[in-house]
């Protein structure tokens, strides 16, 4: 098995190859990014490409040299960017993808669409209304009558929280969509309902339209929280395993809602509204969230292989594993904290197995 990860020099790509090279079998992994610096975190991967930009015109024609180069058998793509790139040119490609439908991925990458699919199809979604720069008060105005306050705004289109922040009355939200144009930025926005609840991820690998594993996750505190209005910069610093049978039940329900054969990656964004519901506020399709390495960690040491989802993965695409002992949800202990920061490393810590002495009692 060999494997291309593109746009591999970030968290989500360490994640990803570091998970790769610690399965139990060899598995060769190649990388691309755009910045040759950022490459160098990725010191356990067999080989290393600096490429243009996937947008630029010839991306798919290196990706193709770089397949014959090292008879790579399968693509897999990091950033959403690079998931709809070449998403839309995998028949162009000289190597396996194993990526969900391309019109799964157009719809998924889309929050409006999305979550407009959601709702059709009864599925708990935040209230979602277009904002358009032309008639942006307006839109703004109904959707604090809608919603109340706060209401969230975010882009419609990528990941990290972009562009999101709680608004809590008229003048904040319309200058917030008018700071971002002051910086020559057009992304869209939608406004939402605020959901105050828990933020919660459900990743899951899925083949020929059936749940092969999944495992969800609270996210409790994020990276650098006070440097975003939101609060959420994009990944979080302390995580917690959960098991929910009603988080598992609307991931499940909501990723057949868009694709009716799911294939590949499904990672999987819900936050709990005020009554404590399970809304789905985006699904990453085809790529993994951020912090994979944490299921892969604790699978090694609860002797779990399949907790490492990209290796899972890397076997469903070349047809090299037997499913039928693997339970599709719960996979990992509940109560499993992943702890992690710039500079600090990573820690796996079971729930009461606190290293300090609680004197504020």
């Amino acid at each position: 098995m060999r494997i291309l990860v593109t746009g591999a020099g970030g968290p989500a790509g360490w994640n990803a190859v570091k998970s790769l090279k610690v399965a139990p079998e060899k598995i060769f992994v190649a990388v691309t990014d755009i910045n040759k610096m950022h490459l160098e975190y990725l010191e356990e991967a067999d080989k290393h490409y600096i490429v243009p930009r996937c947008t630029e015109p010839g991306y798919i024609d290196i990706l193709n040299e770089i397949i014959e180069r090292d008879n790579i058998t399968l693509v897999h793509a990091q950033p959403d960017i690079e998931v709809r790139v070449i998403s839309e040119n995998r028949e162009r490609l000289n190597a396996m993808t194993f990526l969900p439908s391309k019109e799964a991925i157009r719809i998924l990458q889309d929050k409006y669409k999305s979550a407009q699919t959601w709702k059709n199809k009864g599925i708990a979604v935040p209230d979602t209304i277009e904002l358009h720069d032309k008639s942006l008060e307006k839109d703004l105005e109904k959707a604090f009558d809608k919603f109340g306050s706060p209401i969230w705004i975010r882009a419609k289109h990528g990941a990290g929280g972009r562009g999101s922040t709680p608004a809590y009355n008229l003048e904040t939200a319309i200058h917030w969509i008018k700071y971002w144009r002051s910086r020559g930025i057009n992304w869209e926005f939608i406004a939402q309902e605020y959901l105050p609840g828990r933020n919660i991820a459900f990743m899951s690998v899925w083949k020929d339209g059936e749940l092969i594993v999944s495992q969800a996750r609270e996210r409790l505190e994020y990276i650098y929280p006070y440097l975003a209005p939101s609060g959420i910069t994009g990944t979080p610093t302390i995580a917690r395993t959960i098991h929910d049978d009603n988080v598992n039940r609307i991931a499940t329900e909501a990723i057949l809602a868009v694709d009716p054969k799911p294939n590949g990656v499904y990672s999987v964004d819900m936050r709990e509204n005020r009554e404590g519901i399970p809304c789905l506020t985006e699904i990453n399709a085809g790529r993994f969230f951020t912090t994979s390495f944490f299921f892969t960690y604790a699978g090694l040491k609860y002797g779990i292989w399949y907790a490492n989802m990209p290796y899972l993965l890397v076997k469903l695409a070349h047809g090299k594993v037997d499913t039928s002992k693997i339970p599709k949800y719960n996979i990992l202990p509940e109560g499993l904290y992943w702890i992690r920061h710039l500079d600090t490393g990573y820690h796996l810590v079971k729930e009461g197995n606190w290293r300090g002495i609680d004197l504020t009692k």
